[in-house]
């Protein structure tokens, strides 16, 4: 996935993390011993990453555009911190990171529609389920596609900020091709690229399940936010925890 260097600077803005999504974590990581070591698939510019590492945990994060490593490196104000970034697919990390090491794993903000062959979404699966310790989460965090059905244009809710508004649209050109088109809109009414025809498989909750039981997940919940709301079928996003 290539993401253009334009949304570098807004991505916080429009990616924000929330005191829901900081608490929603807590309470899965007081499952487990400290420190809890976190890895996270997509990190963007690392705001949530160094946030854990602040409060003592151990993490890891994963990004393939330099621009967004960059800016979450730069974030970094001490050698001190458990924190560590990588500019990494999700593909290659199974070869690089250590299996049963991690507690929990995060992959958000529909980051995972970017992994759109069957084979290599499947992968994903496994290789998050080798990394995982005992009793590990693999949370995913995903626009819920399954309210659009089968239309062929979906246009997902705009995410904005006092400085920028981002455009997200997908096109379904057959029933196994999708391609998505992003744009940024800065203050003063400048549309600047950030995706074009990239790749991507809107995956439905039903069918993240069904990946997941094949990789050997067994418990999965569902909700419509990280305030533990139950998913429902209007529900305009899906935060799943799969164990």
């Amino acid at each position: 996935m290539e993401i253009n260097e334009n949304i570098s600077e807004y991505y916080e803005e429009l990616f924000p993390v929330t005191s829901e999504q900081k608490r929603f974590y807590e309470k899965y990581a007081s499952a487990f011993k400290m420190p809890v070591k976190y890895l996270r698939i997509g990190c963007g510019t690392g705001f949530f990453e160094h946030s854990l590492a602040k409060n003592g945990a151990d993490v890891t994060a994963l990004e393939t555009c330099p621009e967004l490593l960059e800016s979450a490196n730069r974030r970094r104000r001490t050698q001190l911190m458990a924190i560590r970034f990588f500019q990494m697919s999700s593909l290659e990390m199974s070869r690089f990171l250590g299996k049963g090491f991690y507690n929990i794993i995060s992959i958000l903000d529909s980051r995972i529609i970017f992994t759109h062959d069957d084979t290599l979404i499947a992968k994903l699966f496994f290789d998050c389920k080798s990394l995982l310790s005992d009793n590990g989460k693999f949370i995913i965090g995903i626009d819920n596609f399954e309210k659009f059905g089968m239309n062929k244009i979906i246009n997902l809710g705009v995410r904005e900020s006092v400085r920028a508004k981002l455009y997200t649209q997908i096109k379904r050109e057959t029933q196994e091709k999708s391609v998505l088109n992003q744009n940024l809109e800065t203050g003063n009414g400048r549309i600047l690229s950030v995706m074009s025809n990239v790749p991507v498989c809107p995956l439905t909750s039903e069918q993240i399940i069904t990946y997941a039981k094949k990789a050997g997940f067994k418990h999965f919940d569902c909700f419509s936010g990280f305030d533990f709301a139950p998913a429902t079928e209007k529900s305009d996003a899906l935060v799943m925890v799969l164990s």
